[in-house]
């Protein structure tokens, strides 16, 4: 760990499980303050400054995607792990709907929680240059930030790695295996990532394209992903 460590918010009702979390996570360099339900989760995030959500998904008071859908309609972008005994293809994609930017089903290991958690506090995407340029779409590298045609379009961690990474490739053909390795540091790719990733394509979609018929991001099937400046339907 650097020596500035990050900062995590776990919000985790059951109090024994939590209290394991945080030391586990403290033990390997993290700063880690604990909320036991939605609210007062939520109250701490409207206050003070945290690198990294862990939130279960069942809390009391507020659920952990009532947590989450009020912190993006705020517009905050911190990198959000969703912790549920859910595990059907359409309660991941509620989760990631709601923007949560990865999620792990209970009961998981503490290795693959850290790599979880490694992974969304690493820029995913090398910086090697200060913005990129697609079309009427500009991306701010330092800032982290998402323009299109002057308005800014609020994008999650995730959205934005993947957004780089295809303008990154445009005109190139970006497969899934390709977002797995590059994106999510994945090098054996399972398919519920490619559902993951189907998911976070969906939802850059509606974020660019709206009502249009011109889609930047076009799918090959069977095949991966292509970003194109002018591609019509």
């Amino acid at each position: 760990m650097s020596s500035d460590p990050k900062n995590i918010l776990l919000v985790e009702d059951d109090q024994k499980t939590a209290q394991a979390l945080k030391r586990g996570l403290m033990m390997e360099g993290y700063q880690v303050s604990l909320s036991f339900s939605g609210a007062a989760g939520l109250a701490r995030i409207r206050t003070e400054p945290f690198d990294l959500l862990v939130l279960d998904w069942m809390l009391p008071e507020k659920s952990g995607i009532e947590v989450l859908q009020s912190v993006r309609n705020a517009g905050m972008t911190v990198p959000t792990l969703l912790l549920t005994a859910r595990d059907t293809i359409e309660d991941r994609v509620q989760g990631l709907d709601c923007g949560a930017d990865d999620y792990l089903v209970k009961p998981f290991a503490f290795a693959e929680l850290l790599a979880r958690i490694r992974s969304l506090l690493r820029r995913a995407v090398p910086v090697v240059k200060s913005g990129l340029q697609g079309g009427n779409l500009h991306l701010d590298l330092p800032s982290r930030r998402a323009w299109q045609a002057h308005q800014e379009i609020m994008l999650t961690p995730r959205e934005f790695d993947v957004l780089v990474y295809l303008l990154q490739n445009e005109g190139q053909m970006v497969t899934r295996q390709m977002m797995a390795q590059n994106i999510w540091r994945e090098p054996n790719r399972a398919t519920s990532l490619d559902n993951v990733i189907d998911v976070h394509i969906g939802r850059l979609r509606k974020k660019l394209d709206g009502d249009s018929s011109e889609h930047l991001i076009r799918t090959v099937r069977g095949v991966g992903f292509l970003f194109t400046r002018s591609y019509l339907s």
